[in-house]
């Protein structure tokens, strides 16, 4: 397995995960005030926790291999997409979801037809920062728990005082991390094609 792959295989891993866990905490967080009180106090304070530094105890207690790299891209990640899909659901108007349930709408309907497409180009927004944040996390793991990879790599490369090495290794990093941002950039596209943010992309791309 090449650097890259044995790089790219936590750094998508602990994506997702913040993706899918971020989204579903923020779900919980809006539809029950209890929950918000409780849990919005932990993550923070866990946030504002140096990962970084605490990274070397991921090795104590779970020893080398894959899941200490997956799990500190994982909280790198998570927090920028709870934040924003937690302000994305509180910011419906309200007034919309009354004229929603005057319609008859019930709560599966005004979710998926009101709530959802009103805050998902917020949730995009904190998706497409921590697509920019897991390469750095990806890489960080790999400094200290790995002997392999991109992150190995760049060591050795600067032990060594090898800038080309050094200077292949930022580039392969540089390209996993735009690679899986202009991916999600896509899926936003494809998902709110109506949105005022995708619509100016393309009226400025048009010839005055």
């Amino acid at each position: 397995m090449v650097a890259s792959d044995y790089t790219l295989r936590p750094m998508l891993l602990g994506f997702a995960s913040a993706v899918i866990v971020g989204v579903g905490l923020a779900l919980l967080v809006n539809f029950s005030r209890r929950i918000e009180q409780t849990l919005f106090p932990l993550l923070v304070f866990f946030q504002i926790v140096p990962k970084i530094a605490v990274a070397p105890l991921f090795i104590i207690w779970f020893g080398f291999g894959l899941f200490p790299k997956v799990l500190l891209v994982f909280l790198l990640s998570f927090f920028p997409v709870v934040v924003s899909s937690i302000t994305a659901f509180k910011s419906v108007d309200p007034d919309i979801l009354d004229l929603a349930r005057t319609t008859g709408a019930n709560g599966w309907k005004r979710f998926t037809r009101v709530i959802l497409p009103h805050a998902l180009p917020t949730i995009f927004t904190g998706i497409k920062v921590a697509a920019a944040l897991s390469a750095t996390a990806a890489v960080v793991a790999e400094f200290v728990a790995s002997d392999r990879g991109l992150g190995n790599m760049l060591l050795e490369a600067n032990g060594n005082l090898n800038t080309t090495m050094a200077f292949g290794a930022v580039f392969v990093l540089t390209a996993l991390g735009f690679a899986l941002y202009a991916i999600v950039e896509l899926i936003e596209r494809i998902s709110i094609p109506w949105h005022v943010s995708q619509r100016v992309t393309v009226d400025t791309a048009q010839p005055v």
